[in-house]
């Protein structure tokens, strides 16, 4: 039986500041942002993209993921807290980002990019699609090295199963009703769980990145690549849910989905409206 490593989320010291794995995720996935642009503006693909507009699309993006992110946690996940603790909403150290919330302030971003430099909004996004999915896998995998957002709990000795010392608490809380995940508990001392951070990385990240940069390598009509993305990371995410747990405040909501599959079907639905659309437009 697998046991998490236990990784130091600091990645290294400079002097008193320590750099952690996570924020320098998301600094790779900025690097990575920037190079794939240039190398995309490179091959002329999207006529009339400079490289120079590439680190203000990137200021854009960044702030429309932070505040997108932040209030995305905060409307669709603890509302009612939240309410009453308006305060907590600026106190983004103690974590607490969507991914939903960040995707809809980065299409804002891309509404007020638009308007800067005169370009159309599904222009932008399409540009876009296949630049993000690196930086989304990179910080699932900082998610794997701090050891949060474990799956659920999988079968004892299967070799994907992984026992997370952060989850004991969880793990407990399973056990006290069910003997046999109680024994489980008392032999291992915690529960198998599924690897959920590094299937999203392999999802979300690598075969999202691999299929849109590949679909994108060829001219298509506007508002294709855009749809691709909607439908690859839905449906990828919908998928990989099933091996999360879900957060512990909400559980599982109806037809037992969790706030990550329903969060999801709308990105699906409008994937394929989108595609629908832009097929039936001129080149």
């Amino acid at each position: 039986m697998l046991t998490h490593p236990q990784f130091n989320p600091v990645a290294f010291q400079i002097g008193s500041f320590g750099v952690h794995w996570y924020g320098l995720m998301y600094l790779l996935g900025f690097v990575g942002f920037l190079s794939l642009g240039r190398l995309r503006i490179k091959q002329g693909l999207y006529p009339g993209w400079k490289a120079e507009e590439l680190d203000d699309l990137l200021f854009y993006g960044v702030l429309g993921v932070i505040l997108g992110g932040r209030f995305g946690y905060v409307f669709f996940y603890k509302p009612d807290y939240y309410l009453d603790h308006l305060l907590d909403i600026f106190k983004v150290w103690q974590g607490g980002m969507a991914f939903h919330g960040g995707f809809l302030g980065v299409l804002i971003a891309a509404l007020l990019f638009g308007r800067k430099t005169g370009r159309r909004f599904f222009q932008i996004t399409d540009f876009v699609a296949p630049l993000v999915p690196i930086g989304l896998g990179l910080g699932r995998l900082g998610n794997f090295i701090n050891g949060e957002l474990w799956g659920r709990v999988t079968t004892p000795g299967a070799f994907w199963g992984m026992i997370f010392p952060q989850a004991h608490n969880a793990d407990v809380l399973l056990a006290e009703n069910n003997p046999e995940l109680a024994t489980i508990l008392n032999q291992y001392g915690g529960l198998p769980r599924h690897m959920s951070q590094l299937y999203q990385f392999a999802l979300e990240g690598v075969l999202l990145f691999i299929i849109l940069w590949l679909y994108s390598s060829k001219p298509r009509k506007t508002g294709q690549v855009s749809a691709v993305f909607l439908l690859g990371y839905g449906c990828f995410r919908f998928l990989a849910e099933f091996a999360r747990e879900p957060d512990d405040f909400l559980g599982l909501l109806a037809m037992n989905f969790s706030m990550g599959q329903w969060l999801s079907l709308p990105m699906i639905l409008l994937g394929l409206h989108l595609l629908w659309w832009s097929s039936r437009r001129e080149k």
